[in-house]
């Protein structure tokens, strides 16, 4: 099975996501998306098929959504954040032939596998 996750190794979610995919004989395409930054029309469309709001798709807890406002932002403010600062892109994505999820939980993925 082809699979494709946005990763970020020094998070212990997408490195247990990563561990998982391996451990069913899958041997992802690994995008770190940290330096290989998704387009805002990727990010819009992982979003969208992942069944999830922009606003679900944002890491709150990062310093940039405190330091750029974001709390109040619309989806395309948002997008043009998370595409300047992709740390707050919620993490990690997956993407198989039979659907992207963002993995949290990690079981997420079994409906994709």
């Amino acid at each position: 099975m082809d699979a494709t996750i946005y990763h970020n190794p020094r998070c212990s979610t997408s490195r247990k996501a990563l561990d998982r995919l391996r451990e069913e004989g899958i041997e992802p395409s690994v995008v770190k998306y940290l330096d290989e930054i998704p387009s805002r029309a990727q990010l819009k469309t992982l979003i969208s098929d992942a069944g999830l709001t922009v606003h679900e798709a944002v890491r709150t807890r990062e310093a940039a959504y405190a330091e750029l406002g974001l709390a109040d932002a619309s989806d395309d403010e948002l997008l043009d954040a998370m595409v300047e600062h992709p740390k707050l892109i919620q993490r990690p994505f997956v993407v198989t032939a039979k659907g992207t999820r963002m993995a949290r939980p990690l079981e997420s993925l079994d409906e994709i596998l």
